[in-house]
């Protein structure tokens, strides 16, 4: 089984890689700008299981790279995870237009164009893509100031996710999205500095492997609230 995850070198992303590396029959591409901490992962576990491609999403030529390394493997994609994502926190006035554009490129039209980029090489009437949005993104949750960029493009994310589960239901490809609550990464300290979240990337990383391999028989075309607190 051939697993795309991009964000793959810190965080949620690089357990993810981790643990679908320890699945017997998978090889995991692990799509991030910073491939060295995957390298190191392959090195100290001698791994076989994990394809580190250094490519930045939100450029084209970088789509292509990715697109060009699966159709070379010769294996139909069964999973595509869009886990890469930037986040400003700024109050709305003070936010730039440099930088909303910046925010709704990596979390919008970064995955909704590998998604078009990578379709040729899905496996048909099996496939799963799950898109990584946030409970900020999730229509009637809290809200919280400095984060509109942020959290609009993650409620644009959820509305694609929709649009995309219609339109290739015939391809026999499910299409959901997982808007994750407080787990404590990176991202979560420039969000919320100081806050100790109830989760570790590790437990959200097992619960996202599940789901992406599993939840296309039980869902499509849903946004799931992935959460045990607020934030």
């Amino acid at each position: 089984m051939l697993i795309l995850v991009t964000g793959a070198s810190k965080g949620i992303g690089f357990e993810m890689v981790k643990r679908f590396s320890r699945t017997p029959g998978t090889l995991v591409i692990a799509v991030s700008r910073n491939i060295d901490p995957v390298n190191r992962y392959v090195k100290s576990n001698k791994s076989h299981a994990v394809l580190a491609v250094k490519a930045d999403i939100t450029v084209a030529k970088d789509r292509k790279k990715i697109a060009a390394v699966i159709s070379k493997l010769e294996m139909p994609l069964s999973v595509l995870i869009n886990n890469a994502g930037s986040l400003v926190k700024k109050p709305f006035k003070k936010i730039s237009e440099q930088e909303l554009e910046g925010v709704y490129r990596a979390n919008l039209f970064a995955p909704f164009l590998l998604i078009q980029a990578l379709l040729p090489f899905m496996h048909k009437q099996n496939a799963h893509i799950v898109n990584i949005s946030s409970m900020g993104g999730f229509q009637g949750s809290s809200k919280f100031p400095g984060l509109s960029a942020y959290s609009s493009s993650k409620a644009a994310l959820s509305g694609l996710t929709e649009c995309l589960a219609e339109e290739l239901k015939p391809e026999g490809i499910a299409v959901n999205c997982l808007a994750i609550g407080a787990v404590q990464t990176e991202m979560l300290s420039k969000a919320f500095p100081g806050y100790k979240a109830p989760l570790q990337a590790a437990d959200m990383a097992a619960f996202v492997c599940d789901f992406a391999l599993k939840g296309k028989t039980y869902f499509n075309g849903k946004i799931i609230p992935v959460s045990s607190s607020t934030p």
